[in-house]
């Protein structure tokens, strides 16, 4: 349970990856509204998304294969500010705890796709999506912790 005792700025590379959850959200093409400054996720992944796995096809070179890819650190958690708010990154940074269905607390990657969290299921490629069509294609649920609770699924 190394997320309770450190700071995002002591862990280890090792713990750093390990705590993303495999949700896949993150990697969802974002429409940011220029007249409010306001963000919409969509139901479009990023190119290198395996939407079964949730998981980065080419994670070690993926900032410079896409353009805005941006890698999460300690250093810019607080200005990443499009992270989902289930993102291990972000509940640790504003010091909450993870969720049940995180892999580190439930033991398996499995939960966060039974919960209902991860883009399996959700989601189309990219390169499947005419860009002019993506503000058709902007949802909420990304945004949202409705379906998150921090009780498990024997706790409701």
């Amino acid at each position: 349970m190394f997320w309770k005792t450190k700071t995002l700025d002591e862990m280890t590379p090792e713990e750093w990856e390990l705590l993303c959850d495999g949700c896949g959200r993150c990697c969802l093409v974002k429409l940011e509204d220029v007249d409010t400054g306001d963000l919409h996720y969509t139901d479009v992944a990023c190119t290198l998304l395996d939407l079964n796995l949730c998981r980065c096809t080419d994670y070690e070179n993926r900032t410079e294969r896409v353009q805005d890819c941006l890698r999460i650190s300690p250093e810019n958690v607080e200005e990443a500010d499009w992270l989902p708010p289930t993102c291990a990154y972000k509940l640790l940074h504003e010091n909450k705890d993870l969720m049940w269905w995180h892999p580190l607390v439930s033991g398996t990657e499995q939960t966060v796709h039974d919960a209902g969290i991860s883009v399996r299921g959700r989601v189309v490629r990219e390169d499947d999506v005419a860009e002019d069509d993506l503000q058709d294609r902007c949802v909420t649920w990304p945004a949202s912790t409705a379906e998150t609770t921090s009780a498990g699924p024997d706790d409701e």
